[in-house]
C-alpha cells in the first residue's frame, strides 16, 4: 500500500498529492510517469511525476478531476493509501547539452512542465518559461515556476492573470527578441502544443512535446497509447512520452483523444450521483 502523506487543492479541479513510494522515488526523473489505482478494482491512471524526494521516499503527482476515476481518486484523503503505484515509467526528458531553452505549458500541463524546468536549472541551463491558463482562478504552480525559471511569462485568455493572449504570443515575442535557443519544450493541451511546435519549426528550432494519449497498461502491450510520429506508429508509454514536435501527427492525436469523451462524461455524472448518495447515507 502507498500512503498519501499530503493532499492539497491547487484550484477547484486540480489536486496535488504527495505519496510515500520509496522504490519509485529512488529512480524517478523529470518527464517520467506512474500508473496508479484509486481502489483495488479501479482502472489504471497514468500521471506524470510532478516531483520526488529520494531521501523522504516520496513522489508527488498532480491530477485534474475530469472523470469518474479521478473523482474517485479525489475522495482519498491524507493518511489513506493507494493499492497500486507503479513506476517510474516512460523515458526521462532528454536535457543533455542544453544551455538555453523555452518551456511552454498550458493548464494542468504545467504540472508536467515544472519538473522539466527544475531539472534544467539544476543542470545550469537558462530557462525561459511561458504559462497559459484560461483565467486567474485556474492558475497553479506560479510560485514554483517563478522560483526555478529565469523568466516567466504569464498568459490568460481573459486577461485576468498576467497578459491577455495565447502562449504563442509570448513565444513569438521571445523568438523575435532572440531566437538563439537550443530547444522549445511544450506540455499542455494538444492544440496548444501543435501550434507551439509549428512556430518552433518556422523559426528553425527543434521542439519536443510531451504526449499523454489514452493509456492502459503503460508497458507497450495494449497499443492504446499509439501515436503517429514521423509517419510511424509509436507508443507513448515506452517510446515517449516526449517526442519530436515537428514529427508528431497532432491532428490524429486530437481526434483519438476525443474517442471516449461522451462515455467518460456519463461515467463522471453517474459517479458524482453515487458520491452524493454516499454523503446522505
Amino acid at each position: 500500500m502507498f500512503t498519501v502523506l499530503k493532499k492539497e487543492k491547487l484550484n477547484p479541479t486540480v489536486t496535488r498529492m504527495v505519496i510515500l513510494a520509496p522504490a519509485v522515488a529512488a529512480h524517478a526523473q523529470a518527464g517520467q510517469f506512474v500508473i496508479l489505482r484509486a481502489h483495488a478494482d479501479g482502472e489504471r491512471i497514468p500521471l506524470t511525476v510532478a516531483d520526488y524526494d529520494r531521501v523522504a521516499g516520496t513522489v508527488t503527482v498532480i491530477y485534474q478531476t475530469v472523470g469518474a476515476t479521478t473523482a474517485r481518486l479525489d475522495r482519498i484523503e491524507a493518511g489513506e493509501a493507494l493499492p497500486d503505484f507503479v513506476g517510474p515509467l516512460g523515458n526521462p526528458s532528454d536535457l543533455a547539452g542544453l544551455s538555453r531553452v523555452l518551456v511552454v505549458s498550458g493548464g494542468v500541463g504545467s504540472a508536467i512542465a515544472l519538473p522539466v524546468v527544475k531539472a534544467c536549472r539544476e543542470r545550469g541551463c537558462e530557462v525561459h518559461a511561458i504559462l497559459g491558463f484560461r483565467n486567474r482562478d485556474l492558475v497553479i504552480l506560479e510560485e514554483e515556476f517563478s522560483r526555478y525559471a529565469n523568466t516567466l511569462d504569464r498568459m490568460s485568455d481573459d486577461g485576468s492573470w498576467g497578459e491577455k493572449g495565447l502562449v504563442t504570443d509570448a513565444l513569438r515575442r521571445h523568438l523575435e527578441a532572440d531566437p538563439h535557443y537550443d530547444k522549445v519544450i511544450t506540455i499542455g493541451p494538444l492544440p496548444m502544443m501543435k501550434y507551439v511546435c509549428r512556430m518552433a519549426t518556422e523559426w528553425g528550432l527543434p521542439s519536443v512535446a510531451s504526449m499523454n494519449p489514452i493509456m492502459i497498461d503503460g508497458t507497450g502491450m495494449c497499443g492504446g497509447c499509439r501515436l503517429t510520429v514521423g509517419g510511424k506508429t509509436v507508443f507513448a508509454c515506452v517510446d515517449g512520452p516526449e517526442f519530436d514536435g515537428a514529427q508528431i501527427d497532432f491532428d490524429t492525436a486530437i481526434l483519438r483523444s476525443k474517442t471516449y469523451a461522451d462515455f467518460e462524461r456519463h461515467r463522471y455524472e453517474a459517479a458524482c450521483h453515487l458520491f452524493e448518495e454516499d454523503r446522505h447515507d
